[in-house]
């Protein structure tokens, strides 16, 4: 899905300012299952303009420069509608912790144990922020994704402390060769 049809889906919850829909990327709606950033955001939402899908009305603010208020034109709904119902891209999990628990024998201890607790701690939080969530005005699509969410959260956290000895201490047949000495620090260019 592209940057467009998110923009498109944000603006049909409500007006928004480029910032706004930023931080529902960020801290609200979309921030469990997708990202885009302000590089994304704004051509987007030029480019949406230029076809018609949204409007954009400026807003004076004191002492500061005229904020541009983006809202959904009938068109851009349309095209939301049509967006939505094509088939669905399979899911793809960017993780920088999954990609460095999978090489854990080229970690440290410290480290490896590091980047385990900062996986199980983000989506702990991630819980948290899930659960103190008000839904009962919302949709049932809303509601939906929030429950699936908050199971795929729980299920992470639950995989994670249930097999945490399988990462941070492998039985002695299951290192690989090559893995860190438990005293090595894996620095660059070798052992400090």
């Amino acid at each position: 899905m592209d940057t467009k049809t998110l923009c498109l889906a944000t603006l049909s919850l409500g007006d928004a300012t480029g910032y706004e829909i930023k931080k529902m990327f960020e801290e609200g709606s979309f921030s469990h299952f997708y990202d885009a950033g302000f590089g994304s955001i704004y051509p987007a939402l030029n480019k949406m303009l230029s076809e018609e899908l949204v409007n954009c009305q400026y807003v004076d603010q004191a002492g500061r420069p005229d904020k541009k208020v983006y809202s959904l034109t009938e068109k851009g709904r349309e095209r939301l509608i049509q967006e939505l119902h094509k088939a669905p891209a399979f899911d793809k999990i960017r993780s920088e912790c999954v990609v460095m628990m999978f090489f854990a024998h080229l970690l440290s201890d410290s480290q490896t144990e590091r980047v385990f607790d900062t996986y199980v701690n983000q989506y702990k939080q991630g819980i948290q922020c899930l659960q103190e969530l008000d839904l009962s005005e919302a949709a049932h699509g809303r509601r939906f994704v929030h429950g699936l969410g908050l199971k795929l959260y729980e299920t992470i956290v639950e995989y994670m402390e249930q097999h945490r000895e399988q990462l941070l201490n492998p039985l002695p047949d299951q290192a690989p060769p090559g893995a860190v000495a438990d005293d090595e620090e894996n620095l660059p260019g070798g052992a400090a």
